[in-house]
């Protein structure tokens, strides 16, 4: 009998909200899907050691000595030391902008404009109906190496956010605010850093760099961390224990030269060998004895 081939069922994405995308007078009845998902992490509860009960927090006033429930509590700036400002619903409310649900895009730049510190998360746009199909399609070529840059106003919030042109669709970007992100100044650390080195320390640094250069596919890359934490928990669940690999520290470096030589002829060694079959990470298991 042949073996019958498993069936993996790919579930639909789910729009987190509806709305339109406003470019000019055009407006494009959209869904938002978010892009990425935090089911990769694998969740942990803090339990009381001793009787593995879960462990309950409790909104405590040190000075009252006692629990605070939820009608108790208040906003509070702290404008100086130990000092607060109570802020109220009713004075959120006086600058909380309505939520229309329209990305409204107001400036086009060159796709590469948007630095990767100013992306905060990103979601797909795909048209609300097939009447809305043919103008997303219109708009998402016309956009090609451009992105559009505005302002959604949602839940009580005005965020910024960037649109380009992806694959089929479109994606959109929200954005941090330039007053979040810290100057490189503010790290003290690289003061010290020399302007100038040697001419012959970069020519050998991309050299060691060169022999690591290949196309990029970032689903090459696994979580490793998260990988070695779920065999543990399965080998916990079925009794056993997990024995580690020894690991060692890496090098100091105290001659920069000597390191990028090492390095290169490390590579070059590897390179030379020849191909092995990937073997299983060193992780033994063994049944624990009763």
């Amino acid at each position: 009998m042949g073996r019958r081939a498993d069936k993996v069922t790919v579930m639909a994405a789910r729009p987190t909200w509806k709305g339109f995308l406003k470019i000019s007078l055009v407006n494009i009845p959209i869904k938002v899907f978010p892009a990425t998902e935090s089911s990769g992490t694998i969740a942990f509860n803090q339990l009381h050691g001793e009787c593995q009960t879960r462990i309950q927090q409790k909104r405590w006033c040190p000075r009252c000595n006692r629990e605070v429930p939820n009608s108790e509590i208040v906003k509070g700036y702290e404008f100086e030391k130990g000092r607060y400002v109570i802020m109220s619903d009713e004075d959120f409310d006086k600058v909380r902008p309505e939520s229309t649900r329209v990305i409204d895009l107001v400036q086009f730049a060159e796709d590469s404009a948007i630095d990767p510190m100013y992306v905060d998360r990103t979601y797909y746009l795909a048209p609300d109906g097939g009447m809305a199909s043919e103008a997303f399609s219109v708009m998402r070529d016309g956009m090609k190496g451009k992105v559009g840059v505005g302002k959604l106003a949602l839940y009580g919030r005005e965020y910024l956010v960037a649109v380009r042109p992806h694959e089929r669709g479109i994606v959109m970007h929200t954005l941090h605010h330039a007053a979040e992100i810290r100057t490189i100044d503010a790290v003290e650390e690289l003061s010290s850093v020399p302007d100038k080195v040697k001419p012959e320390e970069i020519k050998l640094a991309k050299q060691v760099i060169e022999t690591f250069a290949a196309p990029l596919n970032l689903a090459d890359y696994k979580d490793e961390y998260r990988e070695g934490l779920q065999r543990i928990i399965e080998a916990k669940i079925a009794g056993e224990e997990v024995v580690a690999p020894a690991t060692e520290a890496p090098p100091k470096v105290v001659n920069l030269m000597e390191a990028l030589k090492k390095s290169l002829d490390a590579v070059s060694t590897t390179k030379k060998k020849p191909a092995k079959a990937t073997a299983e990470k060193p992780v033994a298991a063994r049944r624990k004895r009763a």
